[in-house]
């Protein structure tokens, strides 16, 4: 029988192993547009468990900073369905490769300036935000390095990166998960690699991971709903929570700090 899990924030059938998430498959970025488009458009005002997670965990970060004044780029923005939780907090500014979907999303929302285009070479005045939002981006660039730095070059000294990404060891262990489409580079990290990526340009604040999900395995009864949901009348949802901290969910969220000294520059590919 075939499962069904969120990939990127969407839903699929899985019936193939992923080799790792790692894909070494180049597309160019009309290639990679092409298929962004596509893809997000079947999700520009829908999304799911997976999705709806990472926004609260980014909605409570940008609560602890008590301000309403900031100035917010998001990366990698989709169909914009997290700006109605940015614009609480300041001014938003969003990118995203497929351009046509951005077009539909400045007639939903307006207020937020939406800049299509690959983030590494459109013009942002460096340190220019208080905080970059980046959710599932992280896995589908062609490098790693260069693209945090890229982020890092955008935040102000002190700034924070509030980052999700794909957690491998979850999704190759306990999903299957079908092979990337065309245009779709893949190639998902664990936590301690993305600690090291981040490292030379940002202080790691918080990294853990949300949302047990699997498909495959032990791990699929575990988290099955039929398992989960009497346990959670008697528990809530602190049996979800200890599974978060050992490691056991879907997405890796970190908060990070820009530091004053970062070292930027080239690196090879993490």
């Amino acid at each position: 029988m075939l499962g069904i899990v969120e990939v990127d924030g969407g839903t699929a059938e899985e019936s193939w192993a992923d080799h790792g998430g790692d894909d070494s498959r180049q597309p160019s970025i009309e290639k990679q547009t092409l298929y962004w488009n596509s893809f997000n458009t079947s999700r520009e005002q829908v999304q799911g468990e997976v999705s709806h997670r990472q926004a609260r965990v980014v909605a409570d970060w940008l609560c602890r900073l008590g301000r309403d004044d900031l100035h917010i780029l998001e990366v990698g923005c989709g169909g914009g369905w997290l700006a109605p939780t940015l614009l609480p907090f300041g001014e938003v500014t969003a990118n995203d490769l497929a351009d046509e979907v951005l077009d539909r999303a400045a007639k939903r929302h307006p207020e937020v300036t939406f800049v299509p285009g690959d983030v590494m070479d459109i013009a942002l005045d460096p340190g220019s935000f208080d905080v970059v939002v980046s959710l599932e981006v992280l896995s589908h660039v062609e490098n790693q390095a260069e693209f945090v730095d890229r982020l890092a070059t955008l935040i102000r000294p002190g700034g924070q990166l509030m980052l999700a990404t794909q957690n491998r060891p979850v999704l190759t262990k306990y999903n299957d998960i079908p092979p990337a489409e065309e245009g779709q580079l893949r190639r998902w990290v664990d936590a301690d690699e993305l600690g090291a990526l981040l490292e030379p340009a940002y202080h790691v604040l918080e990294l853990f991971s949300v949302t047990p999900v699997s498909n495959r395995g032990f791990m699929r009864v575990v988290n099955s709903r039929k398992v989960s949901a009497p346990i959670r009348v008697v528990v809530g949802d602190r049996l979800d929570r200890l599974k978060e901290r050992m490691g056991l969910g879907w997405t890796l969220m970190c908060l990070a700090e820009r530091k004053t000294d970062a070292l930027l520059g080239d690196r090879s590919a993490v």
